[in-house]
């Protein structure tokens, strides 16, 4: 198992410098422009005179197309974006709102603010909407109360999922523009801020008690 699990970790390296073996290549520069079908050797000079790598980055085609580039650089931003996206993926939760076919305006405006709370702070709603009775005979219903509300929170998320029917249910999935992350951060500006703004503000009666007392009459202090 060991020695498969090696196999494929090392069949998904790509091929760098030295250890591709073709005649020739579809070389792209640097900087993404594009070089044309040169020879092997030509390449590697090329990646040795600009102190990059030549790095297979598309094996099946024909030449296959190679890269130059810091072959080192790339790996540690590409390892930084993954790491980026499993950390932002684990924080966020996917919460549950669920609501009723004939469900009254206040109740309606109720819920519709927990999934603009929850999208604010990061998190995906999962919107469920439960049938009773005859009601499952009227999907339409049902995803015309789940598109107006995907339109009221349109500035904080969209539609992740559309519409389903999923049992006697209807579901739907709004994930956040926001990652789990960027919503703390914001928060804790926020925090910040009017922590800011609390001690300005209390610096400021603190010169104005101090102003009163030092224009006090002598009359008054007698």
């Amino acid at each position: 198992m060991n020695h498969r699990r090696r196999r494929s970790e090392h069949i998904s390296e790509p091929r760098i410098n030295d250890r591709i073996r073709v005649p020739e290549v579809r070389l792209v520069g640097p900087n993404g422009e594009q070089v044309g079908i040169v020879a092997i050797h030509k390449a590697l000079e090329l990646a040795r005179d600009a102190d990059l790598d030549l790095v297979e980055v598309a094996p099946q085609a024909k030449p296959p197309v190679a890269k130059l580039m810091d072959y080192g650089k790339y790996k540690y931003e590409s390892a930084q974006k993954a790491r980026a996206a499993r950390k932002n993926q684990a924080n966020t939760a996917l919460k549950e709102i669920r609501f009723r076919l004939k469900i009254d305006e206040h109740d309606y405006e109720t819920k519709k603010g927990h999934v603009e709370r929850f999208l604010t702070g990061g998190d995906k709603v999962k919107v469920m909407i439960m049938f009773r009775g005859r009601e499952q005979s009227r999907p339409e219903m049902g995803i015309k109360l789940l598109n107006r509300l995907a339109e009221d929170v349109a500035e904080l998320g969209s539609v992740e999922s559309q519409p389903r029917v999923d049992g006697r249910n209807m579901v739907m999935v709004v994930a956040p523009f926001k990652s789990k992350s960027d919503a703390k951060a914001e928060t804790r500006q926020a925090n910040r801020g009017a922590k800011g703004t609390t001690v300005e503000a209390k610096s400021r009666r603190d010169r104005a008690a101090q102003a009163k007392a030092e224009h006090k009459p002598a009359d008054a202090e007698a």
